[in-house]
């Protein structure tokens, strides 16, 4: 196996800022308290490809619904290598939980990024059979691999990244 990233938290200010955002109802008090709780991503067994990643709170989703969870996760990657982000496979299967964007691309550079490369997830219960779906806090809602990638022969990119979410095609 090859060692290719490290994952850390984002600063506690950067987890308030972005807790706060996404749940304005929340107290900032509320938020420095997850954060105290925050588990970094980790493989269940020694043949799992998949790092959980951990919820820092209970919620239920019901079908239809979507919830924006800031992870309170950074990743240091390796250049030419890439983390893919997934719903954890069960949930997916016995609730179609998904991601939003399908598939989270957390690219190296993002690390770098102002918002210090913060990971968030966005899912929705895309049940089709009125399940709702209920996430406890501390449990795996979502997995990332790490895979590797290569460019094109006459690649030129020379644009540095700074900012999330679209920021690459602007």
């Amino acid at each position: 196996m090859k060692k290719v990233a490290q994952f850390f938290k984002v600063s506690k200010e950067q987890f308030i800022k972005d807790w706060m955002d996404s749940f304005e109802n929340d107290t900032k008090e509320f938020a420095e308290q997850l954060y105290e709780k925050i588990k970094l991503p980790k493989r269940a067994t020694t043949g799992s490809a998949g790092y959980d990643f951990y919820s820092p709170v209970t919620f239920i989703l019901n079908p239809g619904e979507t919830i924006k969870i800031p992870t309170g996760i950074r990743v240091r990657i390796d250049e030419n290598w890439v983390l893919k982000c997934y719903p954890r496979s069960g949930l997916g299967f016995k609730f179609r939980l998904q991601l939003n964007n399908t598939v989270g691309i957390i690219d190296s550079d993002y690390y770098f990024s102002d918002n210090e490369g913060h990971i968030f997830s966005k899912i929705t219960n895309d049940s089709n059979e009125g399940k709702s779906v209920n996430i406890e806090e501390g449990t795996g809602f979502m997995q990332g691999i790490f895979v590797e990638y290569g460019i094109t022969v006459d690649d030129d990119a020379t644009e540095i990244r700074n900012g999330g979410f679209g920021s690459t095609t602007k």
